[in-house]
């Protein structure tokens, strides 16, 4: 079932998701996406003192993976994403074991930090002729103070190893989150909403009222020969991803879990 009338603009494209992520499987599948899974190769490795904000990593990862997916397929949209925590000034990505992950956590431990995911997303023309539109979506996150046995137990559980900052939020992390402040499923790991809005702009010449979002086209041998606008996208400087206010909408996390579980269940039913 497509839940979005965005959404049923896609039917019969080939569209690719260049993520091997569950999670944001799961979010586009229970929003009636249909798409193709090729994960991307490449490496989250991008030297992280070259940015001047922790979303503009997101956002270049983001596009790198969906620009090597491009050229491995030939469909009409591949979907990239990645997503980070931010705290104290620091980007916190996948744990890389034990240790880390408590390095990690204890970080959070008591604070607010941010979770950013960037997304890139390719419309493909031709086989070098392609548009690329990019944006972020922040999500406000605070954690309880975790003792040592709630960090251990939470460690020793396996759950953090595969996800950004160490944490789940959708299932076992979420006993250590306190609140959440904006979209949800950003923290899972795929801003719905804002992807939707999106493609509304793409496909529905909706006027822009969108934020953290670029798009670039480029020639024939890769350079780029303009900066395009796509179909009602504005082209006021005000809405680069620098000069706009953080979206923060409150959500209440148990209501937002329970949702998202329910979903899950529903499209396996």
């Amino acid at each position: 079932m497509v839940l979005s009338p965005v959404i049923s603009k896609l039917v019969g494209k080939l569209v690719v998701l260049a993520s091997a992520s569950p999670r944001r499987q799961d979010i586009l599948r229970n929003a009636g996406l249909r798409f193709e899974v090729v994960p991307s190769w490449f490496k989250e490795t991008l030297e992280k003192g070259l940015f001047t904000a922790p979303h503009e990593y997101a956002v270049e990862t983001a596009k790198q993976k969906a620009l090597e997916v491009k050229h491995l397929k030939t469909p009409d949209m591949v979907i990239g994403a990645d997503t980070i925590v931010s705290v104290d000034g620091l980007i916190l990505e996948k744990p890389t074991d034990k240790d880390d992950a408590y390095r990690m956590l204890s970080s959070l431990s008591g604070k607010e930090h941010s979770v950013f995911t960037g997304v890139a997303i390719v419309l493909c023309h031709g086989k070098e002729d392609y548009q690329l539109i990019d944006f972020y979506e922040e999500t406000k996150v605070k954690f309880a103070d975790l003792s040592e046995d709630m960090l251990w137990e939470y460690i020793n559980s396996g759950e953090p190893m595969d996800k950004a900052g160490g944490y789940g939020i959708q299932a076992l992390g979420g006993m250590l989150v306190e609140y959440v402040h904006g979209d949800f499923l950003n923290v899972v790991g795929f801003p719905l909403n804002h992807f939707c809005k999106q493609l509304g702009l793409i496909y529905n010449n909706l006027p822009s009222s969108n934020r953290n979002s670029t798009s670039v086209k480029l020639g024939p041998h890769g350079q780029d020969t303009s900066t395009v606008i796509p179909q009602g996208l504005s082209g006021n400087p005000s809405a680069s991803p620098s000069a706009s206010p953080v979206h923060k909408v409150r959500c209440y996390f148990c209501l937002q879990f329970i949702i998202y579980h329910l979903s899950i269940k529903l499209h396996l039913l």
